[in-house]
């Protein structure tokens, strides 16, 4: 399976679009749709929606291969939707080492759910943007239609 519409939706809303070079909340240099920079990368000019868009394809292939690879149980679309979403925004790391799939990989959806609600913090503070994210994440997970637009 694929991130739907609807995720896709969620991801470029909180997001949102930068042509230019920013830091996110965690501290690294990010451009475009949410797309960390490596070392190799550089754009003093910035970059256009169009090769933003084509950075996210790749990031959101890679946030949905990981996926794939980590769960173990089937998934609904918004279920996958929901993790997608979450693996693009912490990165696979943080998804490899969670309780929430190790939840997620025993068949315990709620209690999954539950769980990826808890990832709301950045830089040890509550963050409104990333519980209004996880909040619209559990609106996917449970097959609910967004109804707000969630900020990063």
């Amino acid at each position: 399976m694929q991130l739907s519409a609807a995720g896709l939706k969620l991801l470029k809303q909180s997001e949102g679009f930068r042509s230019r070079m920013y830091t996110d909340v965690a501290g690294f240099p990010t451009i475009g749709y949410g797309h960390r920079l490596f070392s190799s990368e550089s754009y003093p000019n910035g970059i256009p929606e169009s090769q933003a868009a084509q950075m996210l394809a790749r990031d959101v292939r890679a946030a949905e291969q990981a996926v794939e690879r980590l769960v173990k149980v089937p998934l609904t679309q918004g279920q996958l939707d929901a993790l997608v979403d979450f693996c693009f925004n912490l990165g696979t790391g943080r998804l490899t080492s969670s309780t929430l799939l190790k939840i997620l990989n025993q068949g315990r959806y709620d209690d999954a759910v539950e769980q990826l609600l808890l990832w709301t913090h950045a830089g040890g503070q509550e963050n409104a943007a990333l519980k209004a994210r996880r909040e619209a994440e559990a609106d996917l997970w449970h097959g609910t239609e967004l109804h707000t637009a969630a900020a990063a």
